[in-house]
């Protein structure tokens, strides 16, 4: 009962105090509930008094199991970490002797760079090009993935979208990134034309009576949620036989800008990540493709250049 509600209380301090967002709230608080749960299995307290007092190779014995026992990855470690960290750094404010040392003794795992995974343009227009646009939603669909694939959007931010918030005289979209800050993206002629079949053919249909502001609309007449969108996406790849997830649209284009001489500084601002550092990754994406085709198309140079000075 005491582990509840200073769970509670923790929660609270997150959103009140430290400002955090609410999913990151709840990440911290499941890692830190699990953890109080396995205390207590194992007779130990949280009290810096007691016999049975937590000392800092529990906790390294916890993550341990928590890695070797629950298969997590060295980025969920981090993450684990990162709140354990933060909690006792709580509870050292509320009067926990001792327990604000754990916060800064505890290290965080470096993070296992993963590239992106990312398909060439002919792969993913073949893969468009199966929507059954003879359909209401089948158009819809592909003016969906059209626009992700053309302006980089996140799922979230495509979902948000209002039909102001499309300027076709510029071919630009307002959209709403991380943190609620708005930025402005650019989208091409092929988004365009599904995005204007749907809004001419389809919107008015799947709308019926109501009077709704979303871009995107289910068969319900509401916004469209990212699980509908992610299943309907699921679905098309499955059937194509590739394996690829929604995300990989926004991979695609920002490698596809970069491999064209786009500057990463305005790559950077197209996707809306606020360091540069998230924006690099995508380089080496690009030097990794062409080492690969390089290795594919000429696999022989090698050899030839060494025989032939």
């Amino acid at each position: 009962m005491k582990n509840i509600s200073l769970l509670a209380k923790y929660r609270s301090h997150l959103i009140a105090l430290e400002r955090r967002a609410n999913l990151t709230a709840e990440t911290y608080s499941f890692e830190v509930r699990r953890y109080l749960e396995w205390l207590e299995g194992e007779g130990l307290s949280l009290d810096s008094g007691s016999a049975s007092s937590v000392q800092l190779s529990d906790i390294s014995r916890y993550l341990s199991r928590r890695r070797s026992i629950d298969g997590i990855d060295s980025r969920s470690i981090a993450k684990a970490v990162s709140a354990l960290r933060s909690f006792y750094r709580f509870l050292d404010e509320e009067g926990y002797s001792n327990s604000g040392s754990f916060a800064s003794l505890l290290e965080v795992p470096r993070k296992v760079i993963r590239f992106p995974i990312v398909h060439g343009k002919e792969e993913i227009d073949h893969l468009l090009s199966l929507i059954d646009t003879k359909t209401p939603f089948g158009i819809r669909d592909r003016a969906i993935y059209e626009l992700i694939y053309s302006a980089g959007l996140r799922i979230s931010e495509l979902v948000s979208l209002n039909v102001e918030d499309l300027i076709f005289s510029k071919n630009i979209a307002r959209v709403r990134g991380k943190g609620n800050k708005e930025r402005l993206v650019i989208f091409g002629p092929e988004a365009e034309y599904w995005l204007k079949r749907y809004l001419n053919e389809v919107r008015q249909e799947l709308l019926g009576k109501r009077i709704g502001k979303a871009l995107f609309l289910n068969k319900s007449s509401k916004r469209l949620s990212r699980k509908g969108i992610w299943k309907n996406y699921e679905k098309l790849a499955s059937g194509a036989g590739m394996s690829t997830k929604l995300h990989t649209l926004r991979h695609s284009f920002a490698t596809e800008l970069l491999a064209g001489g786009a500057d990463l500084r305005s790559v950077q601002e197209l996707l809306g990540h606020a360091e540069i550092t998230t924006t690099q990754i995508y380089t080496h994406v690009s030097s990794k493709q062409l080492r690969e085709s390089h290795k594919k198309y000429l696999p022989n140079l090698k050899t030839w250049s060494a025989e032939n000075g």
